[in-house]
C-alpha cells in the first residue's frame, strides 16, 4: 500500500470520525431547540426540528452499517446498499438544513440561546450534507473504479463448499 492509499484511509477514517460526532452534536441541538419548544411555547415542536432529531439517528445506523459490516461481516457488506446510505444521509442533511434555515429566516422574531442553538444547528447539518457528499463520491468513484457489477457479484456470491472425502 502506497503513501498516497495511506492518507486517503486516514482521511476517510477522520470525515467518519467527524460525521459521527457532528451527528451526535446535531441530535443534542435539535433536542434542545425541540424541547424548548415543547416545554416553553403553546404550539408543538416543529416539522424541520423535529426531522433534525430523526436524521442523526439514521447517520449512526448509516455509520455502523458502512464501517462495522464490511470488516466483521464482508458477505453481507453490499455495494448497492452503501450508496443508498451514503445518498440518502446527503439528501436527509441538504432536506434538514434547508428547512430549518428557511424556517428561522421567515420567524417574526429569532433571539436567545435557543435561536443560536437553532442557527447553528442548521448549520452543522449543512456542515455534515457536504460531509456526506464526499464520502458518497469517494464511494461511488472505487465501486465504478472495481467495477459494479463485479464488485457485487463478488460480495454476495456464496464460498464454494470444501467436500469431505
Amino acid at each position: 500500500m502506497g503513501i498516497a492509499q495511506t492518507l486517503f484511509k486516514c482521511l476517510h477514517l477522520v470525515v467518519r470520525c467527524l460525521q459521527a460526532a457532528s451527528a451526535m452534536t446535531v441530535l443534542g441541538l435539535s433536542a434542545y431547540v425541540a424541547t424548548w419548544y415543547n416545554r416553553d411555547t403553546l404550539t408543538a415542536s416543529p416539522s424541520q426540528v423535529n426531522f433534525l432529531v430523526f436524521v442523526p439517528c439514521w447517520s449512526i445506523i448509516s455509520l455502523l452499517y458502512l464501517e462495522v459490516t464490511p470488516k466483521f461481516a464482508p458477505r453481507i457488506a453490499n455495494p448497492y446498499a452503501s450508496i443508498f446510505f451514503e445518498a440518502t444521509n446527503f439528501l436527509f442533511y441538504v432536506a434538514g438544513a434547508g428547512a430549518l434555515g428557511h424556517f428561522l429566516a421567515r420567524l417574526l422574531f429569532c433571539r436567545g440561546m435557543v435561536c443560536t442553538v437553532a442557527h447553528a444547528d442548521a448549520g452543522i447539518a449543512g456542515a455534515l450534507a457536504v460531509m456526506w457528499f464526499y464520502t458518497m463520491g469517494t464511494l461511488i468513484m472505487d465501486v465504478f473504479k472495481i467495477g459494479f457489477r463485479k464488485n457485487a457479484a463478488t460480495m454476495t456470491r456464496p464460498k464454494p463448499e470444501m467436500s469431505a472425502a
